[in-house]
């Protein structure tokens, strides 16, 4: 496979670039990317430009080839509100729904949540947490990279406005996938943390219009659960 690098800037149309020195170390010392080998670099805006790798002692070049327009984006546009779960979950969360091809991760601290964040710590989290976003992106073949949110509470969640569905994961629902017409607008999938979401936190969701759906007789874990709902959101509505 053709390595494919995030270029954080615009790209320009054609002509030759200087790789910055994370991207150059990435491509040269860790891959071991030659001299002349093909890469594809894209920036985040939608397509992406096949280029050849130039290096020049320790400086890392790439050489433009005509820009394609290819895009691999679904048509159903998947908002994950994922309440914050504890230890390195949250990063294969992030990595593996990216994978599955949502549009954006919204980070929410939960009553139950076992993971606390706040302020710089919680910056910093969600800067890594982007990172993985765009590492996820390299690797599956996106070349638009889903937006991880600013942590914030569930109900400051709740008081944004909605251009779509709102779906709750509650284990008691008796309303299943299949139950649901094809939304609209976008789906934002609400998934709680270990201990799952408080009946105050239930009560709240219901109030903001959100829906409740299950996902089978089986209680999944924070990280599964998810996961799973894209998928299966994915095969009914998307591109699976």
């Amino acid at each position: 496979m053709i390595s494919r690098f995030f270029y954080p800037l615009p790209l320009p149309a054609a002509g030759e670039i200087q790789l910055p020195e994370a991207l150059a170390h990435h491509a040269a010392r860790v891959l071991r990317l030659r001299d002349g080998d093909p890469v594809i670099l894209f920036d985040g805006t939608g397509g992406e430009m096949p280029a050849v790798l130039r290096l020049r002692g320790k400086l890392c070049f790439a050489e433009l080839h005509e820009r394609s327009e290819v895009e691999r984006e679904s048509p159903l546009r998947l908002v994950l509100v994922q309440a914050l779960a504890s230890g390195d979950k949250m990063d294969w969360i992030v990595q593996k729904a990216v994978e599955l091809g949502v549009a954006a991760v919204v980070p929410v601290q939960a009553e139950r949540s076992v993971l606390r964040l706040a302020g710089e710590r919680a910056a910093k989290r969600v800067e890594h947490w982007q990172q993985v976003a765009v590492s996820a992106c390299e690797q599956s073949g996106r070349n638009r990279v889903p937006v991880v949110a600013p942590i914030c509470g569930l109900r400051d969640y709740l008081a944004r406005p909605c251009e779509g569905v709102r779906l709750t994961l509650d284990p008691t629902a008796t309303q299943r996938l299949l139950d649901a017409g094809r939304p609209a607008g976008e789906v934002h999938l609400l998934i709680g943390p270990e201990g799952g979401w408080s009946d105050d936190e239930l009560a709240a969701c219901r109030s903001a219009g959100c829906s409740g759906m299950g996902l089978g007789p089986r209680v999944l874990r924070t990280e599964t659960a998810g996961l799973a709902a894209v998928a299966a959101l994915q095969a009914v509505w998307g591109d699976f």
